[in-house]
């Protein structure tokens, strides 16, 4: 034991150990069925990395970056800029950016037939069906629980009977969230969660993806031409994606709990409205449920959609 207490031996005995360490680490994320840079995130502290990345965005850039900066975004993303409000010039970071306005009048609603739920995104459909046994489908059969999505709202499985539909925005796409239908707001909610990436390798191995990332939950019940369904929209955020932002007419000049809801006295919404914003870009579930639900049918079930394009209808 006397041999031990030799500093060169404690030395060694420590790279001895932290090797060990390291290649015990290797196998276990070479043995997981995860790809193995999803593997990785599971040891990259996703929280604070993406409050750091999010800082970085939200700072203003110098003049002569600001163009090399934002350029090199859109021709590594292949944004379309002749939609963007402003130019590029005009936008002083990153986070300004992502979270542009279009040109006026460049995503017109479609007309509200009866029952008619338009895209509240730019993005792409990945995943739609029926809701059953309190249960919607992530991907490749990986379900997640209603009550689990919608934690704060202890009548979730009302939804029961009722659609889907997942909408992915990629890092292109808008990032401004709008209003689907024609109603009235019930409720607002923000689920403190994990920030898994949300992409295809995601969505096909991490299980209860949207249930356990962090997110914003917006509910509203339809009127006019929507009367007879209720739909809840899910802002799930992500990777570098911890911002989802409400839109404050939503709120009341209340603040968003960190992990909790609260009801909104029946705001009037219309098709088009402001509902909220992703800081980059993520995920929007869709729940279509209410008495009318049972006779709503999608239009659109997989492929790309912009904001305003009718999703489904009363047939």
């Amino acid at each position: 034991m006397r041999r031990f207490s030799r500093p060169w031996l404690r030395r060694r005995w420590k790279r001895l150990a932290g090797l060990g360490v390291t290649l015990g680490v290797i196998t276990w994320l070479c043995m997981s069925s995860w790809p193995l840079s999803l593997s990785l995130l599971r040891l990259y502290p996703k929280r604070a990395g993406s409050a750091a990345a999010g800082w970085a965005a939200g700072r203003s850039l110098p003049g002569p970056l600001r163009r090399a900066v934002l350029t090199r975004f859109v021709r590594a993303y292949g944004v379309d800029m002749a939609e963007a409000e402003l130019p590029l010039e005009a936008y002083p970071s990153l986070q300004a950016l992502f979270t542009r306005r279009l040109k006026p009048g460049l995503r017109p609603q479609e007309l509200l037939v009866p029952g008619a739920v338009n895209s509240p995104v730019d993005g792409r459909i990945i995943a739609c069906g029926r809701i059953e046994a309190g249960h919607a489908i992530q991907a490749k059969g990986l379900p997640y629980a209603l009550q689990d999505l919608l934690k704060h709202d202890p009548m979730a499985m009302r939804f029961e009977g009722g659609h889907y539909l997942t909408l992915y925005l990629s890092p292109r796409d808008y990032h401004r969230i709008h209003v689907p239908f024609q109603g009235k707001v019930t409720s607002v909610g923000r689920v403190e969660g994990e920030l898994w990436p949300v992409n295809d390798a995601s969505t096909a191995h991490v299980p209860r993806l949207y249930a356990r990332n962090r997110r914003a939950t917006w509910v509203a019940t339809g009127t006019g031409p929507d009367e007879g369904l209720e739909v809840a929209a899910v802002a799930v955020g992500a990777t570098h994606v911890g911002g989802v932002l409400l839109d404050p007419r939503w709120l009341g000049g209340r603040e968003l709990p960190r992990d909790g809801a609260f009801g909104v006295d029946d705001l009037p919404c219309r098709a088009g409205d402001d509902l909220g914003t992703f800081q980059f870009g993520s995920t929007v579930v869709l729940l279509i449920g209410g008495p009318g639900a049972g006779r709503w049918r999608p239009l659109l079930t997989e492929g790309p959609v912009q904001v305003g394009q009718r999703l489904g209808s009363y047939p």
